[in-house]
């Protein structure tokens, strides 16, 4: 796309791509369990969630979790702890079935039967950048009404995917000054 920014941040400008703003935003809004996994609470939370039905056992394993039923149990009853190398494999299965899980209830959330969503975009900040360097960047809303591709590469964790899904379905729809939030400070949504 012709205006995407090559060199961020030469000149002293802070921020992040909106698509990890959007994919943060998805994440608070998917409820994911903040206990840390190493804490025995967080542990069990999240096992007990992988291991609820056989539909999460099996999202759990094409996740990337491969213990044996046995191991599960064991770790849920205490008798064993997982290895440190077994923790982040557990935190990363919880966190693509909760996706998974909650995908659908989120695009019906944010598409509102067509009338969409309102998102704020926070511009990138410049106050590190010089004075004759800096953008006139503003403060900006937008009504984003298809977030169907957004929450399908949210939900793989594809973040290419996120990216491109971000830029064409919703910044474009700002105008010519869409490259201007290609970087942004955060954005906001309440849906």
């Amino acid at each position: 796309m012709p205006e995407r920014n090559i060199e961020f941040g030469k000149y002293g400008a802070r921020g992040i791509k909106g698509h990890e703003a959007v994919a943060r935003q998805l994440d608070a809004l998917a409820g994911f369990i903040t206990t840390p996994v190493a804490a025995r609470r967080g542990l069990l939370a999240r096992l007990h969630y992988l291991t609820r039905t056989d539909h999460a056992r099996a999202a759990a394993r094409e996740a990337g979790l491969t213990v044996t039923d046995r191991t599960l149990k064991a770790w849920l009853d205490g008798k064993r702890s997982p290895s440190k190398a077994n923790l982040p494999r557990i935190e990363t299965a919880y966190r693509a079935v909760r996706r998974h899980n909650v995908a659908r209830y989120l695009l019906a959330r944010l598409n509102r039967e067509g009338r969409g969503t309102r998102v704020e975009f926070h511009p990138l900040n410049q106050s590190q950048v010089d004075r004759p360097r800096q953008r006139v960047v503003e403060f900006r809303t937008l009504n984003v009404r298809h977030w169907d591709r957004v929450i399908e590469a949210w939900t793989r964790d594809d973040e290419q995917a996120l990216d491109d899904a971000w830029t064409s379905d919703a910044v474009v729809d700002l105008g010519s000054e869409w490259g201007q939030y290609e970087y942004v400070t955060t954005i906001g949504f309440a849906a």
